[in-house]
C-alpha cells in the first residue's frame, strides 16, 4: 500500500504562519525520509488559522528542500483561475523539479461570496465552467489546443520533457464522473465527506477514459488519521482537532487549541452530535486499530493510497502518527 500526505499547514494557538511552513516542511522531509509516495499542500482564503494560501509558492519550497517525494497542491481553486496561468505555473514548477509535482485541482469556490470575488478581482465566473476549465487546462498542459480553440496559437511556457501529473479532488459521485470522462487520477475526500465515497470510486473506474497522461485508472483517498501507542492517548489528541473543526464548520477562530483547552471548550447537545459525525470522517486509534481500519478502508474504496492528514494541536504527536504508519505499512 502507498501511503500519501495532505498538509494544510494549520496555525496552533499561540503560534504563528511562520512557524506553521517551518513546520509543514519538516513534516515533508519526514514524509519522504518514512517513504510516502507524494506531499500535498492546500489552499485556503480569509481564514485565519490556515496559513496555506497559495500551493504553487509552497510547492517550489518544499521541492527545494527535498529530493525524492512528489511535491503537489491538494488543490488548486481552478474556477477562481485562469487555465492557462495555472498550466504556466505548474509546467515551471516541472521544469524545476522534473517527475516530482502533481497539480490537484478542485472545483471549491474559496470561501465566502465575497472573497470568491476578491479572487477573480469582481469577476463574476460561473463554477458550470468547470469542466470546460478542465479541459482548457489539459490542452495547455499536453500542448493539445484544438485548432478550433480561441486561443489555439497561445503556448503555455516552459517546455519541459513531462508533464505534471493531474489529478481532480471531489467528494461525488459527479466529480469523480468528471475526472473519469476528461482522463485524469482522481482523489476522493474521505475527510470531507464520506458519503457515497464507494459510489464515487465506482462511477470513475466505470466511466474512466485515457487521455494523453493517463492510461488507465488510478486513485486515492483522503483520511484524517490519529495514532498513538495507546487508544486512550489517542482520543485525547483527537479533541483538538473535534473542536477545530467545529471552529471550522461555524466560520470562528480556526487556531488549533491545545487538548486541555479543547476539553473545556463548553458544548451544546448539537455540537456533540456533530463531533460524533464528524468522527466518521477520522481513524483513530493505537497503531494495530489504524491498520486495520485502513485495510477494511483499502478493500471498501479498492485503492491502494491514502492521503493522510491530521489536524491536532502537538506537533510531535502529529509527526508520531506518520511513523507509527510508516512502520505499519510502509
Amino acid at each position: 500500500m502507498k501511503l500519501s500526505v495532505l498538509d494544510q499547514s494549520v496555525i496552533r494557538k499561540g503560534e504563528t504562519a511562520s512557524i506553521s511552513f517551518m513546520q509543514t516542511l519538516e513534516l515533508a522531509k519526514l514524509s519522504e525520509e518514512l517513504g510516502y509516495t507524494r506531499f500535498w499542500v492546500a489552499e485556503h482564503h480569509n481564514t485565519s488559522g490556515i496559513a496555506g494560501t497559495s500551493p504553487e509558492i509552497l510547492i517550489s519550497h518544499i521541492a527545494a528542500n527535498t529530493s525524492t517525494i512528489r511535491i503537489g497542491s491538494g488543490g488548486v481553486l481552478l474556477p477562481q483561475y485562469s487555465p492557462y496561468k495555472v498550466a504556466e505555473n505548474f509546467k515551471l514548477l516541472e521544469t524545476l523539479y522534473p517527475n516530482r509535482i502533481d497539480l490537484g485541482i478542485g472545483r471549491s469556490p474559496g470561501g465566502s461570496p465575497a472573497t470568491r470575488l476578491a479572487l477573480t478581482d469582481s469577476l463574476r465566473k460561473s463554477m458550470n465552467e468547470f469542466p470546460r476549465q478542465i479541459s482548457d487546462l489539459q490542452g495547455y498542459l499536453d500542448d493539445s489546443i484544438p485548432d478550433s480553440h480561441p486561443y489555439h496559437n497561445v503556448k503555455a511556457y516552459p517546455v519541459s520533457d513531462g508533464s505534471p501529473e493531474l489529478w481532480i479532488l471531489g467528494v461525488t459521485h459527479r466529480g469523480a464522473r468528471l475526472s473519469a470522462e476528461k482522463g485524469t487520477a482522481f482523489t476522493f475526500g474521505h475527510f470531507i465527506n464520506p458519503e457515497n465515497g464507494m459510489r464515487a470510486m465506482e462511477t470513475y473506474r466505470e466511466n474512466f477514459q485515457p487521455s494523453i497522461s493517463l492510461k488507465t485508472p488510478k486513485t486515492n483517498v483522503c483520511i484524517f488519521v490519529i495514532c498513538a501507542p495507546t487508544q486512550e492517548r489517542a482520543e485525547e489528541i483527537a479533541i483538538s482537532q473535534d473542536i477545530w473543526l467545529l471552529s471550522v464548520e461555524k466560520g470562528l477562530d480556526t487556531h488549533i487549541l491545545p487538548v486541555h483547552e479543547a476539553n473545556n471548550v463548553k458544548l451544546n447537545k448539537k455540537d456533540k452530535e456533530r463531533i460524533v459525525e464528524n468522527r466518521r470522517r477520522m481513524v483513530i486509534g493505537t497503531p494495530k486499530k489504524v491498520r486495520e481500519e485502513i485495510i477494511q478502508l483499502r478493500d471498501y474504496y479498492k485503492t491502494e493510497e491514502f492521503m493522510i492528514i491530521n489536524n491536532t494541536y502537538d506537533f510531535q504527536e502529529k509527526l508520531q502518527t506518520y511513523k507509527l504508519l510508516a512502520e505499519q505499512f510502509l
